[in-house]
Formats: structure tokens, sequence, C-alpha cells
């Protein structure tokens, strides 16, 4: 038996494990919107833990921080810094206060507590969900990476048919389906980590010194310098990396799920650790596969890897991981970006709908952005510029929003609490500081363009919220998670679970 027939075997076993996982879930996420975006606010430490960190691990940090730190070595350490390190700080930052609220969204949120305006929610809305398609894309891309070097299989293929697998086992359980099925793929996840690290690193005789002692004889020494790569670049990254982790739906949704606030940063803070540790390994493996070959690219360097270097049975043990840790993220996004599209984009257009078209609005939207996810995995050049690309548009466009909207209060001393609103931002502010910082940081301005993105939205925010204090907007969307009194609908189905147990 080939290793490829065995890959495909897995391949069905795990995934039907999945799906049977989702059929089973599939009646308690119909019960509401909310219960089909954040389980109705109601899980523990354990569940939140392993849908953090089997979600964090996704087949882009195996394969593609791999490749990257293939293709730019040490450097690219800036870049993990700030995606992952960007966890921690929202651990400690924000999670708590995440977790004390029950929206569905993170524009939400900002919708609530700072503009009242649904086009700035629909715009915020927009710039979120592009994370999270490159996200789902990115998956399906390493994928047929894998596939096609040890089967032969023409990727494209391969990616919608692992698209398509994402999409029906997210359609049926929604967010349950998702922290389920991550609680397998998390414990997968540190299994087979720990074998793949411990087989790789033995190639270097466990040693940095070692590693960087063979990239010098193979010549590839401006593998482990910094030297090459300006301070401006490496706060470039750094800074990409974290606007984008912080304006993440999957991560604020996982908060909203919790059942309190602390809760919601222990598990994120626990789980954050863990995967700073192991994308930091997975970069300085690139390093490793350079010291043994060079003239690959930064989708093959793994495949490659795997295929020539580990030993059959470990290298099964491998894909399994990817296997897990791909489809959790895949699923963990997906999931987001349908509750994002019908939460800030629908829901704003259509306020009328009740619960019942909401969560098949869902389900559309899950088949619709799957589709999208695939198509954007076959034009991508790499897994990783899928990412970068999606983090400078929505880090530099919500990031001053965010941050701005709720530290500039219109009561100094009042705490944030849902369906009050304390912000100095006004809805036209919050419109210009998106648009100006996503499209600065996509202009042609070389590494800087992260940073002008920035600092342009943070002074559009404050020029135009002094400018348009009294001009009027569209109204937002009130919806019962605005009230001032009385059970939000994320808190009524709270409440609702809590009854059931």
């Amino acid at each position: 038996m080939t290793i490829g027939t065995v890959f495909w075997l897995l391949t069905i076993l795990i995934c039907g494990v999945f799906l049977i996982v989702s059929w089973r879930v599939r009646e308690r996420s119909s019960l509401s919107f909310a219960h089909y975006a954040i389980g109705g606010g109601s899980f523990s430490i354990l569940m939140i833990f392993f849908t953090q960190f089997a979600s964090i691990m996704g087949a882009g940090n195996f394969i593609g921080h791999a490749g990257s730190g293939y293709v730019s070595g040490v450097s690219w350490l800036a870049f993990i810094a700030g995606e992952q390190g960007a966890k921690l700080i929202f651990a400690l930052t924000l999670a708590g206060f995440a977790g004390a609220m029950h929206y569905n969204t993170l524009p939400e949120l900002i919708d609530d507590l700072i503009t009242r305006d649904k086009v700035t929610r629909i715009l915020a809305g927009v710039l979120s969900t592009a994370i999270m398609v490159a996200w789902v894309g990115g998956q399906g891309k390493a994928f047929g990476e894998i596939f096609q070097v040890f089967t032969g299989a023409n990727p494209i293929p391969v990616i919608f048919l692992f698209s398509a697998i994402f999409i029906v086992y997210t359609c049926m359980g929604g967010i349950y389906s998702v922290v389920y099925t991550d609680l397998i793929q998390g414990i997968l996840c540190l299994i087979f980590g720990v074998l793949f690290y411990l087989f790789s690193f033995s190639k270097v005789d466990f040693s940095l010194g070692v590693l960087g002692e063979r990239l010098v004889a193979a010549g590839r020494a401006d593998l482990w310098s910094f030297a090459s790569v300006d301070a401006a670049a490496l706060l470039n990254r750094f800074l990409t990396g974290l606007t984008g982790i912080i304006v993440a739906q999957i991560y604020w949704q996982r908060c909203f799920a919790c059942k309190d606030r602390k809760t919601a940063r222990n598990g994120l803070l626990y789980s954050g650790i863990i995967a700073l540790v192991m994308t930091m390994l997975t970069a300085l493996v690139g390093l490793i596969i350079a010291t043994l070959h060079q003239g690959l690219d930064a989708n093959t360097a793994m495949p490659w890897f795997m295929l020539n270097c580990v030993p059959p049975a470990l290298a099964a043990g491998i894909f399994v991981l990817i296997l897990a840790a791909g489809m959790s993220s895949a699923d963990s996004c997906l999931n987001s970006a349908a509750v994002l599209a019908v939460n800030d984009i629908v829901r704003p257009l259509l306020p009328r709908r009740d619960d019942r078209h909401l969560v098949r609005d869902a389900r559309f939207m899950t088949v619709l952005i799957g589709v999208i996810s695939s198509v954007c995995a076959i034009y991508a050049s790499s897994i990783i510029s899928m990412f970068s690309r999606a983090y400078a548009m929505a880090g530099a466009g919500l990031v001053p929003l965010l941050v701005i909207g709720l530290v500039w209060k219109r009561e100094g001393g009042a705490a944030q609490r849902m369906g009050v609103q304390n912000s100095r931002v006004t809805p036209w502010a919050g419109r210009c500081g998106i648009v100006t910082g996503a499209v600065v940081s996509q202009l042609p301005l070389g590494e800087n363009a992260m940073l002008l993105g920035l600092a342009a939205s943070t002074a559009v925010i404050f020029l135009v919220s002094l400018a348009t204090r009294n001009v009027p907007t569209s109204p937002s969307l009130r919806s019962p998670g605005y009230q001032e009194s009385g059970p939000s609908e994320a808190e009524g189905a709270k409440q609702h679970t809590e009854k059931e147990a």
C-alpha cells in the first residue's frame, strides 16, 4: 500500500468521524441564530481551550509558516511574533472584556458600543469576513499541495473536495460542530505535533547552533540573519500579524461563546502560548529543510520534507496532524465568515428576519463563502500571501476604530456595557476610518504600507469625528441585543441553555 493510499484512507476515516459528530449536534444549532453563532454563550474552559488551539494550528501554520521560514529565514519570526503574540495580547487585554458580553460578532460590538451606524457595521463586516475567507482558502490550498506531492492528484479538485467537506459539516452544526470536532482535532494536534518536532529537530541534533552552522555550509547564511531586513520591514510584519489577529472574528466569537470572562481569558491565553511556541518551531523546521535541499518554493518545502525525509509511519502521523489542524481552522473560519455575513451584512439590510430565516441564511452563506474561498485558494500565489493581505486590510481598517472607539469616551469613568454607547467617534468617522485604513494598506508603499494605513486611519477618525459631531447618519440596527433592559438575543439563548442543563 502506497503512502498516498494511506493518506486517502485516513482522510476518509477522519472526515467520517467529523460528519457523525456534526449530525449529532445539528438540532441544537437550529434553536436560534445565537445558538448557531455562539452556542448560546455556554462553553466551558476545556471546550474553549481546544477549539482555540485547534483553530490556531491550521494547515497554513504547518505548511505556510514552514515554507515562509524556508524562503525568508529567521526574519519571518517577526511576523509570527505579531500574529501569534497578538493572541496573548488579546487574551490579557480584550478577552475578558469580550467574555462578559454576548454579541455574535466584533462588528456588532463596534456598532453597539461605538458608532451606531449600519453602514459602518456593513463595512466592518466585509473586512472581518475577508480574513476568514483567506484562512479557509489557505487550508484548501495547503491540502491541494499535500495531495499533489503525495498522490499526484491535481490540486484543484482536491481544494474543491475539502471545501465541500468543510461546508457540509459546518452547515449542519454551526458553532457546535466546530467546537466538538475541534476537541478531537486539538488532541490530535498536540500528540502528533510533539512527534513532528522531535523528529525534525533531531536532524540538527536539537541545537540551534548546529542549525546555523549547516545553513552556512549550505550557502544559505542569509537565512540565519536579520541583517538583510530593515527595521521597517520587521515592524511591518509584526504589525500586520498583530492587527489582523486582534480583529479576527474567530477569537471574538469564542469569547462571546464563553460562559464567563475568566473562561474567555484563560482559554485564549493558554492556547495562545502553546500555539506561539509551536508556530515558531514550525518556521525553524523550514530552515532545517533549507539545510537539506535548496531550490524549493514556499508551498512545496514541507511536502518535500515529508516525502523524502520522514519515515512512512511518522509521515502518516504528521499528515493526520496537518489534516486535523487544517480542517479545524477551515471549519472555524467558515462558520465565523458565515455568521459575519449574516449578522453584519444581511441583518442591517433586512432587520426583520427571524431566527429561522437567519439560521437558513447562515447555512447558505456557509456554502457561498466556501466556494469563494476555494476560488481564492486556486489563484493565490501562496498560503501566507492570502493571510497577509487580508490581515493588512482588516487590521488597518478596524483596529484604530476599535481602540479609539473604546478609549475615547464621552464619559471617561464609565465602564463599557452592552446597550450603552459611550464613544466620541462619530458614524462618519467610522466609515471614513475603515475605508482609509483598508485602502492605504494596499497601496504600493513598500514595507511602510501597514504603518501608513494605521496612521492614516487614526488621523481620519479623530479629524472626521471632530468635524461631524452634529451630522446625522442612517440609524443602526436596533436588534434585541441593543436594548438597555432585558436580555439580549444571545443572553436569552444562554439562559435557555442553562435551563436545559
